[in-house]
C-alpha cells in the first residue's frame, strides 16, 4: 500500500541499506541517501529511493567501486579536471562541488569537468547547493545512452540533464533542472513499475515509431541500441526536436569533451568501471554587483511573471523549482510519499540487510 514515511526515518533506512548491503562507507552512504530521499521529497520519484535497484546493478556489474576517492588530474586557479575513479557518483559530485565553490570563493568563478564517475542523483541538488552559497551554479551530466538524434534511429546520447540555479530575494532560488530528453529514463521506469501508459512524444521503438507501452519499451531498451528517447521538441524539426538534440550535444561536449572522458556510448562498458562524466560551474554573485540588489532584481523579474495574467482555468504560473520546493516542505511536514512497489522493495532490502522495521514502511 502506498503512503507516507517520515523524512528522517527514510533517510536513516536508506543510509543503513547502503552501509550494510552495498558496501558504501559513511560519507558515500550519507550523501547518496540524501540525494535519493531528496528526490522523493521533492516529488521526483524517478530519481528517488527506487534508484537503489539501479545502484545495485552498477555494483554487481563492476561499474561502481565504493571507497574510490576522486583525484585532480588538471588544475588552474579557476578550473579543475577530476578523475572520479569509478567511485560512488553522489560522493564524487559532493567532492567536486565543494572544491569548485572553494575556487570560486577565491577567484570569483570556477569550472570543473569530471570523468569516470557514476550516477550523481538529481542535477538540481548540486546547482542549488551553489546558489545557497550566493553563487550562480550549473550542474550537467551525461548518462547511459538513451536518446535518438534528430533524423537518426540509433541511440547515441544520454538524457543529459541541465541544471542552473540563481539566487533570488527572500531566500528563494530559481532552479531550472531538466532532462534534454522529453523525460528522464527514470520516469519511463516509473511508468513501467506502476503499469501506466506513457504519454505521446516520449519515446520511439526500434523502427522509429512512437510507442506508449512502458513495459515493452523497457524490455527492449537494454537489448538493442535502436529506438529510444526523443529530445525536447520531439521527432523531426517541425516542433523543434533539433533544439533539444542540440542541448543534449552541448551537455555531452562540456562533460565528456572537457574531461577527456567517455561519451554516453561508452559510459557503462561490460564488466568495466563507470564512465559517467559531469560538468559544474560556480560564479559569485558579487562579480556583477551588490548581491542583495541583484537578488532583488532577479526576484522582481520573476514576480512580474508570477503576477501576470493566467490562462483560462489556471490560477498560478509556476517558476522553475517552486513545485519541488513546496513539495519538499510538505514532505518534511507530513512525510515522504512512496508508492506500493517502492515500499515493498525497500522492505525487502531492509530484511536482507538485517534491519529492523521502519515506521510507515509496513503494509
Amino acid at each position: 500500500m502506498s503512503g507516507l514515511i517520515d523524512y528522517q526515518d527514510l533517510l536513516r533506512l536508506t543510509t543503513d541499506i547502503l552501509l550494510r548491503g552495498y558496501g558504501y562507507n559513511q560519507k558515500e552512504a550519507g550523501i547518496t541517501a540524501t540525494l535519493l530521499v531528496e528526490a522523493d521529497a521533492r516529488g521526483i520519484p524517478s530519481h528517488g529511493v527506487s534508484r537503489l535497484a539501479f545502484y545495485r546493478t552498477n555494483l554487481d556489474m563492476g561499474h561502481c567501486r565504493p571507497g574510490s576517492e576522486p583525484e585532480v588530474v588538471w588544475e588552474t586557479p579557476v578550473s579543475l579536471v577530476v578523475d572520479a575513479r569509478a567511485g560512488v557518483g553522489c560522493r564524487a559530485a559532493e567532492w567536486c562541488v565543494e572544491r569548485t565553490m572553494g575556487l570560486a570563493r577565491k577567484t570569483g568563478v570556477a569550472h570543473c569537468a569530471v570523468r569516470n564517475s557514476n550516477h550523481y542523483g538529481i542535477a538540481g541538488y548540486w546547482a542549488e547547493l551553489m546558489a545557497k552559497n550566493d553563487m550562480i551554479g550549473t550542474a550537467f551530466t551525461n548518462t547511459y545512452i538513451a536518446g535518438v538524434p534528430t533524423f537518426g534511429s540509433r541511440r547515441l546520447l544520454g538524457t543529459n540533464p541541465i541544471a542552473v540555479a540563481v539566487p533570488e530575494r527572500g531566500g528563494r532560488i530559481f532552479l531550472l533542472d531538466m532532462a534534454t530528453a522529453t523525460v528522464s529514463h527514470g520516469k519511463v521506469e516509473l511508468y513501467d513499475r506502476r503499469g501506466k501508459t506513457m504519454p505521446r512524444g516520449w519515446v520511439v521503438d526500434e523502427s522509429g515509431e512512437e510507442t506508449y507501452d512502458a513495459s515493452s519499451f523497457e524490455r527492449t531498451f537494454y537489448q538493442t541500441s535502436f529506438g529510444g528517447h526523443l529530445y525536447v521538441g520531439g521527432a523531426g524539426e517541425e516542433s523543434g526536436g533539433h533544439k533539444g538534440f542540440g542541448l543534449a550535444l552541448l551537455v555531452e561536449i562540456l562533460c565528456s569533451g572537457l574531461s577527456m572522458g567517455a561519451s554516453s556510448l561508452e559510459t557503462y562498458p561490460k564488466g568495466g568501471p563507470g564512465g559517467i562524466t559531469h560538468y559544474f560551474s560556480a560564479s559569485r554573485m558579487d562579480l556583477f554587483g551588490d548581491p542583495g540588489e541583484l537578488k532583488d532584481r532577479v526576484g522582481g523579474i520573476l514576480e512580474t511573471i508570477r503576477r501576470s495574467e493566467k490562462a483560462g482555468g489556471r490560477d498560478r504560473i509556476f517558476i522553475h523549482g517552486e513545485k519541488e520546493a513546496e513539495a519538499r516542505e510538505a514532505s518534511l511536514r507530513d512525510g515522504v510519499f512512496l508508492d506500493a512497489a517502492t515500499k515493498a522493495y525497500l522492505a525487502s532490502l531492509a530484511g536482507r540487510c538485517g534491519l529492523g522495521k521502519t515506521p510507515g514502511l509496513e503494509g
